[in-house]
């Protein structure tokens, strides 16, 4: 039979096929061949024996998170306590751009913030729905609802951004454990203690264990600048321009004017050169 890993803890498998769940095991031979099985990932199994004998061929995966076949990636930011992270939101940008996932951007905790607070973050949310992202607020939950709908959704961000409390306010029976913000530490406490692959409103969310720092070491800076989509709007006279020390940048004169929110150039310059900062 056929099915996809809804669920893992430990070594037990969750699979779901043909409205059935199955709790599997996986051959000796993944662990031989240096082959992890993931939540997310499409399997062949003996529905007797309950073993996974062949994970199929995947469209994309994650890292961290452990998951696999994904459309689109929510990304849960706090705009206060914990404060907003542009380098942490671009971070999971990046990443999500580089394995293919759509990005859909989602801002929470908007009633901690003062009126001129809350001006500047409509600056920064009308930069990202300009260069073609999705963006809402935790709040619109019929606009984030639509969003779900036919696709598989992994739900990330930064720890305390309130990725489990949002999902419990879109499905009530979840009842999925969340947690306070740490004062000293000024971010959340994970809460979520494994993954599992959920059916929500036409379509399946991921939810992850939190995570508050994540690196591109794996990426070359080519594809780091290529995951930055609104350089590609500003051609440079040179076909490799890297948009750092080049002359005649069309890029670094978009980020003078204004067209490119600068602190969306800074993260890059930073990322490209991770240890001067």
């Amino acid at each position: 039979m056929e099915g996809q890993i809804i669920k893992i803890i430990s070594n037990l498998y969750t699979v779901s096929s043909e409205d059935k769940v199955f709790e599997c095991r996986s051959r000796g031979k993944f662990r031989n061949e240096g082959i992890t099985p993931v939540v997310g990932d499409y399997v062949r199994f003996n529905e007797k024996e309950c073993y996974i004998l062949e994970i199929l061929p995947r469209k994309n995966a994650l890292i961290r998170p452990l998951v696999s076949n994904i459309d689109q990636g929510l990304i849960v930011t706090s705009v206060k306590h914990p404060d907003f992270s542009s380098n942490l939101l671009d971070k999971l940008i990046a990443i999500l751009e580089y394995h293919n996932i759509e990005p859909v951007l989602c801002f929470s905790k908007w009633d901690l913030l003062s009126a001129e607070e809350t001006r500047e973050m409509e600056l920064i949310c009308n930069y990202y729905k300009k260069i073609g992202y999705s963006v809402v607020k935790n709040t619109e939950l019929d606009r984030i609802k639509q969003l779900l709908e036919g696709k598989t959704t992994v739900f990330t961000g930064q720890t305390g951004a309130g990725k489990s409390s949002l999902m419990n306010h879109l499905d009530s029976n979840l009842n999925l454990e969340t947690g306070e913000i740490s004062e000293a530490l000024g971010r959340g406490k994970h809460t979520t203690r494994h993954t599992e692959l959920i059916e929500m409103y036409g379509g399946k969310v991921l939810d992850t264990p939190g995570f508050s720092s994540v690196d591109l070491k794996d990426l070359t800076k080519e594809e780091i600048r290529d995951t930055f989509i609104e350089f590609q709007q500003y051609p440079c006279p040179f076909r490799d321009c890297m948009h750092q020390f080049e002359k005649e940048c069309e890029v670094k004169k978009n980020v003078e004017n204004g067209n490119i929110l600068s602190t969306r150039y800074e993260n890059y310059i930073k990322f490209l050169n991770p240890k001067k900062w």
